[in-house]
């Protein structure tokens, strides 16, 4: 049992004996609201509900042979809980959990609370929290909040609450792939519209057994949304989809979700040349602006020619949007023209060339999710981009956005690494106006002592990675282009305008410098100048609309720099922070060894030694298989809370390298020594900040948190002359 002033969680075995456990428990007696979650260690499958009828909802569980296999059921419950706060609460366990990735949901992903009531941010979200700390201390939660919320997986998770504007277009899908007259739904909408949290969304409910839907949030005014799903259940019990997203590393991105999803997998996301092995029922195509023709494909013209062969189509005149319309008996394809950014992309012609079919339909979304500036900012940034601004309209401003000009590079970097520091996922991003010269192999020796961009003093990289940049050790450091951002999210973008866009300050418009334009499969068989210019400004619009929280401005060329701050708000110099460089026992069969670390929850523990031959053992969860990187210690003292009672036995992983940011880890300083005794041990939750110098990255500092509900503890921090003496021991794994 864990309980705090606010709430309660127990734990039990879930079989029919629980029964008999619950008589004492007044919540499922009285009909109380709670929520539960049931859960697996061993097959890490979970489902999360919520009832005032626990014996009801239990004894159903029970008889259903999906969720009578999993072995252990928690029921959380509170004196301020009412239908509203449960609801909530399950929602939210909904979505980090299945972000948190250690367990697939078998839930479905219709239903989910979004509604507003009584103090829903000023009390239930905070005990959400604490109840979130206690599920880490049970180990069916891992990671932290603020590290979930950064996560692709909780990105583009499909349990999520979809808005009016979503759900309307979701429905009008629906309908489409019903109704036999339709063979192709295309989907408009501008950059951060939801495209493809949509997608996924599709896939989920198209792949979930009904059953395992829930529909208590629709009212009798969704009874149409509602049959339209029966219906199209009916249409397509195991329909056979593929997604199709053409940029690389999007697609493995997307494809790391799938792998986490129950009932997808990663196999259903697919490149175009997939297309020509299967037919399928249903192919979603999501960034489909990103199709491409057989114009300056480089390296990719063989395989495009193959796949035209093999479809039977004429390679010269055919293109990837024909694989996709030939291969599928439903074609649904997301679409936003402001986003096609290179020549070789399917162009805008035979995209209207499909939509003016009678067999296609035709739906539109409109709303930003993305951005919190919203539609205002989105409209602003194509009117400054357009030279489209009214000399008497006010700059943008908005407390909910930052949209800032920078006059000198080196602030802007700084001001990046400060944002990614407190809140993670920010990134510099530029137009293609250098080449990637530490990217040829002839330079690969050197390429320590080589920089693509030079600005001013700074001098930075390209992106070293093609794959999942944004999520790379080094992306702080280096420079994102077009092809390694679009469709991803960011909390703040620094957005670098090359020498290759200027403005003429006579004809009010943007100027194109083709010379210095460096994507050669770019331009190579433009030869109209306002081509060039719309492709360029598209990439500009579309790295413009990635952050989330801000996007940050710096203009290599003078006259569009003075264009850009007629219209845009200057970054205020602050004070400049000059940060320091960063520089076994044997198991039994159902066992584990205790050290006796005396491992304090607080500062770091009192010295004293370890007896290796002198030690303990304890009995393993069930959830738990024996290996030996497991292993337990007892946690001392109340900085932790808030997950670790004090006295707590806690069973740990021996940690061997990895992400350990956001995670409760067991530290060892080995700065505090005594031969008599040995060295000091301490258990935090783990942050760290980096330094990364060309290819290498060091510690800047470790910051160990405490998890408490006394405000007396403060963190930890290691600065940098202290980090050769820290060690991370083991990764937390639950309260035993």
């Amino acid at each position: 049992m864990i309980t705090n002033n606010s709430f309660e969680v127990k734990r039990y075995d879930f079989n029919p004996n629980v029964f008999y456990e619950l008589q004492n428990f007044h919540s499922a007696k009285d009909l109380w609201p709670i929520v539960y979650i049931l859960s697996d260690g061993s097959i890490k499958v979970a489902y999360v509900g919520e009832t005032t009828d626990t014996y009801a909802r239990l004894t159903s569980h029970l008889s259903n042979s999906t969720k009578n296999q999993l072995s252990i059921v928690h029921l959380i419950t509170s004196e301020k809980f009412n239908k509203s706060a449960t609801l909530d609460i399950e929602s939210n366990l909904i979505k980090y959990i299945s972000g948190d990735g250690q367990y697939k949901l078998l839930n479905g992903n219709l239903g989910l609370a979004n509604h507003n009531y009584y103090q829903k941010k000023e009390v239930y979200w905070d005990i959400f929290k604490s109840i979130w700390q206690k599920l880490r201390a049970e180990g069916i939660a891992k990671n932290a909040i603020e590290q979930i919320d950064n996560s692709d997986l909780f990105k583009y998770s499909p349990y999520k609450s979809l808005s009016f504007d979503q759900r309307n277009g979701l429905l009008k899908i629906l309908k489409g792939l019903l109704d036999k007259d339709f063979e192709n739904i295309v989907i408009e909408g501008g950059a951060g519209t939801g495209k493809t949290i949509l997608a996924i969304f599709l896939f989920k409910l198209l792949n979930t057994k009904n059953e395992d839907f829930n529909f208590k949030e629709f009212g009798d005014e969704e009874d149409e949304f509602i049959e339209t799903i029966i219906k199209l259940k009916e249409r397509y019990p195991n329909p056979k989809m593929a997604l199709v997203i053409p940029m690389t590393s999007f697609r493995s991105t997307i494809q790391k979700v799938f792998k986490n999803i129950k009932d997808l997998n990663a196999n259903m996301v697919i490149g175009p040349t997939k297309l020509a092995d299967d037919h399928y029922d249903i192919i979603v195509v999501d960034e489909s602006h990103r199709l491409r023709r057989r114009v300056n494909l480089g390296s990719y013209y063989r395989d495009f020619d193959i796949t035209c062969s093999k479809l039977g189509l004429d390679k010269k005149s055919c293109s990837e949007l024909e694989w996709v319309t030939q291969q599928s008996d439903k074609a649904i394809l997301f679409y936003d023209e402001n986003q096609s950014v290179k020549p070789s992309d399917v162009k805008k012609e035979d995209f209207d060339k499909l939509k003016s079919y009678p067999s296609t339909k035709i739906d539109y979304l409109s709303s930003q999710f993305r951005v919190k500036g919203g539609n205002g900012y989105v409209r602003y940034v194509d009117n400054l981009l357009n030279c489209q601004i009214d000399p008497h309209e006010k700059i943008y401003n908005s407390k909910e956005y930052e949209f800032l000009l920078f006059d000198a590079i080196e602030e802007m970097i700084n001001e990046i690494k400060l944002r990614d520091s407190k809140n993670g996922l920010s990134r510099l991003i530029a137009g293609f106006s250098w080449p990637w010269i530490s990217n040829k192999k002839k330079n690969r020796d050197k390429i320590n002592n080589l920089y693509d961009i030079k600005i001013e003093s700074a001098q930075l990289k390209w992106n070293s990675v093609p794959i999942d940049f944004i999520n790379s050790p080094n992306a702080i450091n280096e420079v994102g282009c077009i092809h390694t951002t679009q469709g991803y999210d960011l909390n703040y973008a620094g957005i670098i305008f090359g020498n290759e866009i200027t403005y003429d300050k006579v004809k009010n418009q943007i100027v194109i410098i083709r010379e210095n334009y460096h994507d050669k499969n770019g331009k190579i068989t433009i030869h109209d100048p306002a081509v060039l210019k719309d492709f360029i400004i598209n990439i500009y619009k579309t790295i413009m609309l990635r952050g989330i929280k801000g996007t940050y401005v710096y203009v290599c060329d003078k006259n569009l720099r003075e264009y850009f701050a007629r219209h845009i708000d200057k970054f205020q110099t602050k004070e400049i922070i000059n940060y320091p460089p960063k520089v076994s026992a044997i198991q039994f069969e159902n066992s584990v060894p205790v050290f006796d670390l005396r491992a304090a929850a607080g500062s770091f523990s009192e010295l004293q030694n370890v007896n290796m031959n002198e030690l303990d053992w304890v009995q393993l969860p069930a959830q738990y298989k024996t290996a030996k990187d497991l292993f337990a210690c007892t946690v001392l003292g109340e900085s932790m809370n808030k997950v670790i009672p004090n006295g707590s036995i806690c069973l740990f992983r021996k940690y061997t390298g990895g992400s350990r940011n956001g995670k409760i880890v067991l530290v060892e300083h080995t700065n505090i020594q005594d031969p008599d005794f040995g060295s000091g041990y301490t258990v935090k939750e783990y942050w760290s900040k980096k330094n990364i110098d060309a290819d290498q990255w060091t510690h800047e500092s470790i910051i160990l948190k405490p998890l408490s509900n006394d405000s007396g503890y403060t963190d930890i921090v290691i600065t940098e002359d202290e980090l050769s003496y820290v060690q991370v021991i083991g990764i937390f794994e639950c309260v035993l």
